[in-house]
């Protein structure tokens, strides 16, 4: 998800909360914690400073959204809250452990996908069923604060609702994302599924030897052909791997790649992000 989706799951992870025998310590404690928590896993982000070996793309929800780092995460947020605000309660580190678990489980259901189990298992896991921006959520979130503005009392209830029509909209997409999927199975070798803005509307990836399809696709009418791309399956990629070590991480990364060999250039694109006629995941080289 995007840095205010996270921040705004963070603002309702606090508003869930009953503060009002909250003093001002305690009550900047809890917001610190809830949000802070929420968003700490992106701090990879840095990691563009000291990157020179084109690494970035696997470090970026990498090892810091695995689920194995949750409790140091949610540890550092109760530490903080110590050296902070003077607040010393369990309950801050299993907020920050319920904070930051949603940002790596929700990062699971996008195209970017985690590396959910690293370090133990380097596999990027992605579904594919909620679109890094999901306006849904959005939706229900800001009336969940409006609501609360008006009766700050019934806050925690508002907030507690929300989050369950946030689950219940995540477990329709993704199952009909499921569904879609397995429509595909059997014609297809490889396939990957990426949300549309739309609810209920994907656009479905699929490779068979080499070439690339792309589908609109829903469960409440016909699929629609997109695009029909042709990966050149035989290109030889030393030297673009030689000279743009991106590339490799974006095949290592990438469900699958489009390769692209033709006299202007070689390169390697990630066919989920293809819009209009070309993937803002592009690595390639001039032809000499």
């Amino acid at each position: 998800m995007d840095s205010v989706t996270h921040t705004l799951f963070g603002l309702a992870l606090y508003g869930t909360i009953d503060k009002s025998k909250f003093d001002s310590k305690t009550k900047k404690a809890y917001l610190t914690t809830a949000v802070g928590a929420s968003l700490i896993p992106d701090i990879d982000v840095i990691s563009q400073l000291w990157d020179t070996g084109g690494l970035y793309q696997m470090w970026h929800r990498g090892i810091t959204h695995s689920i194995f780092l949750t409790p140091i995460w949610a540890l550092l947020f109760y530490l903080l809250a110590i050296l902070l605000f003077k607040v010393k309660d369990k309950r801050l580190f299993f907020l920050g452990l319920l904070a930051v678990f949603i940002h790596n489980t929700s990062d699971l259901f996008n195209a970017w996908g985690t590396g959910y189990l690293e370090p133990f298992s380097s596999i990027r896991i992605t579904f594919g069923t909620i679109p890094i921006v999901d306006l849904v959520f959005w939706v229900i979130l800001a009336v969940a604060f409006l609501l609360s503005r008006k009766n700050k009392e019934r806050s925690p209830f508002y907030f507690r609702a929300a989050w369950g029509l946030i689950v219940l909209h995540l477990v329709i997409q993704t199952t009909q994302g499921a569904l879609i999927y397995k429509n595909y199975q059997a014609e297809y070798e490889q396939i990957a599924l990426s949300a549309d803005f739309v609810p209920w509307n994907f656009t479905v990836i699929t490779k068979t030897e080499d070439e690339v399809k792309l589908y609109h696709d829903n469960l409440f009418k016909e699929k629609e052909l997109l695009y029909t791309l042709t990966s050149s399956e035989d290109a030889n990629l030393e030297e673009l791997f030689d000279e743009k070590p991106e590339a490799k991480t974006l095949v290592e990364w990438a469900p699958f790649v489009v390769i692209v060999e033709d006299e202007e250039r070689i390169g390697v694109y990630d066919p989920r992000f293809y819009r209009n006629g070309q993937s803002f995941l592009f690595e390639y080289l001039e032809m000499r």
